[in-house]
């Protein structure tokens, strides 16, 4: 398997650990959106968040938290944060390997930013037929 994360985590390849726990690891972003931006990669590979073991998904998340009150708690002080994981290529995810982004947010309009209403959607009680219908 040709996984630049899974060789992050056998330490083949440096990384900027922050933190990590028995399921999980977290490094610094090598191509940050803002200061602090960092990833959270599970230990045991998989491809996307959809494939991921919800017990992995929670070590994940716990990971995700502690890095992020880190990141709040230095001298970077954001004043919010983003988590973001793509799935597919289409969605921007680059490396097909699940992982958790958190960004911190230092300003309005900098770092992450989303795009609310740009895209044509169906009605929202037809989405809710459709997830709903048994």
């Amino acid at each position: 398997m040709d996984c630049i994360f899974c060789e992050i985590i056998k330490k083949n390849i440096k990384a900027k650990i922050i933190a990590e726990n028995k399921h999980a690891i977290a490094f610094l972003d090598v191509n940050p959106i803002t200061n602090g931006h960092t990833l959270v990669v599970p230990k045991k590979h998989f491809g996307n968040f959809s494939t991921c073991d919800t017990k992995i998904l929670m070590a994940v998340s716990s990971l995700a938290k502690e890095v992020a009150n880190k990141i709040k708690n230095s001298s970077l002080k954001p004043i919010g944060f983003n988590y973001l994981s793509n799935e597919g290529k289409i969605a921007g995810q680059e490396v097909m390997h699940f992982h958790l982004h958190v960004i911190p947010k230092y300003s309005k309009g900098n770092g992450f930013i989303l795009n609310y209403g740009k895209t044509k959607t169906k009605n929202t009680e037809e989405i809710y037929k459709i997830l709903t219908k048994k």
